[in-house]
């Protein structure tokens, strides 16, 4: 073949491929996937905010204490012999708790008995004698009150006896032995050994402040609060739940102790499961006033920034915008809110760390028993909204 005849071969080929590769390319074009769609609007939890009677509470700070305690001492001399409990345990009232070396004390008492018996006898026979007039009231006289004389005696050697078993006062969990076995006690004093605490039901110690208590009485004197049972109080645990038995207040002083400027109260709570400790400190719910007009929402829809508090509310076409709020009083574990809600408001609660104010989200009405999302690891800086 000739030269020429085969550069325009060439070059004819080159142009068949250009315009095969241009085809494929334009195919490919025209099979360009479409652009995903937009993310369905993230759900969350709100709460509709409505005025109504809320009780108002404050947690005030307290310390447990046990119903009642009683101290377990030697009331005999001697030699301790053996502990007959576990420390920690609890004991019934009356039950043997130590036992003294008691051979002097049984050898008392079996000689106090037996002078009682023979003092008896001598009695008995001197009343005939005074009924025959043989002898005289005065001897007979004499003779009674020997008799007397070796009854006490024998009542004290018995309880001596008695003690040297070391009885429990009252019923109770008891706590550390103070002394060993083989210890000398209930010489000179009466040596403590033991404590007893009966902690079902127990106590709790609580004070408030003077000024509250003068404020709260001048808002329910004026009207703008009503006055609330505090016959029932609530106790408030570490991790912040809510300890399942209510108790009843027993006392509130009517003086105010001059070094603290505070007003002493004490609760009584059930203590079936012996969960409550004495010297434990904890936090009452103590109810004050009653609001009729408040609006509560749960703290956890309370945000902070710094510019102050604020909430995260959802429009009718479901957009979030910030508002900016104060709150007051608690309400158990709500927030009194006493400026930026008027009611009708949707806040959110559940759900904060998915959204931020100008998203669309679905409101969805907040259940209180549903397991919450964990709440946004930093309060969000952005001003309130104007």
């Amino acid at each position: 073949m000739k030269p020429g005849i085969q550069r325009q071969g060439a070059i004819a080929g080159a142009l068949l491929l250009s315009a095969l590769l241009t085809a494929c390319g334009g195919g490919d074009q025209q099979k360009k996937p479409a652009a995903p769609a937009a993310p369905p609007p993230a759900e969350v939890d709100v709460i509709t905010t409505k005025p109504g009677a809320a009780t108002l509470t404050q947690d005030l700070p307290g310390r447990l204490q046990a119903y009642r305690s009683a101290q377990v001492r030697a009331r005999v001399e001697g030699i301790v012999e053996q502990r007959k409990f576990t420390e920690g345990s609890d004991v019934a009232a009356g039950v043997s708790l130590y036992q003294i070396a008691l051979r002097n004390y049984q050898t008392a008492y079996d000689a106090a008995k037996s002078n009682l018996d023979a003092a008896k006898q001598t009695l008995e026979r001197f009343k005939k004698l005074l009924d025959a007039k043989v002898v005289s009231q005065q001897d007979y006289d004499l003779t009674e009150a020997k008799y007397r004389q070796a009854d006490a005696q024998l009542s004290k050697a018995q309880e001596d006896l008695e003690n040297t078993r070391v009885p429990a006062p009252i019923a109770g969990r008891i706590g550390r032995s103070q002394v060993s076995e083989g210890a000398l006690v209930g010489r000179g004093d009466a040596t403590l050994l033991a404590t007893i605490e009966q902690i079902n039901p127990i106590y709790a110690n609580f004070t408030q402040s003077e000024a509250e208590v003068s404020r709260l009485l001048q808002a329910v004197k004026a009207g703008t609060l009503q006055k609330a049972n505090a016959a029932r109080v609530e106790l408030v645990l570490e991790d912040g739940s809510i300890y399942p038995q209510a108790g009843k207040l027993l006392f509130s002083d009517r003086s105010v102790d001059p070094s603290t400027a505070s007003v002493s109260l004490r609760a009584e709570f059930p203590n079936p499961r012996l969960e409550l400790l004495p010297g434990m400190f904890v936090q009452i719910r103590f109810p004050q006033a009653v609001s009729e007009k408040a609006i509560s929402i749960p703290q956890r829809a309370v945000q902070m920034n710094t510019q102050g508090q604020f909430v995260l509310v959802v429009d009718a076409e479901g957009k979030v915008s910030q508002r900016p709020v104060k709150t007051g009083a608690m309400s158990g574990s709500n927030f009194i809110i006493s400026e930026g809600l008027q009611g009708g408001e949707q806040v959110i609660v559940n759900g904060l760390q998915k959204t931020k104010p100008g998203a669309t989200v679905k409101p969805v009405e907040w259940n209180p028993n549903a397991p919450l999302l964990p709440a946004p690891p930093a309060a969000p800086t952005t001003a309130p909204a104007k």
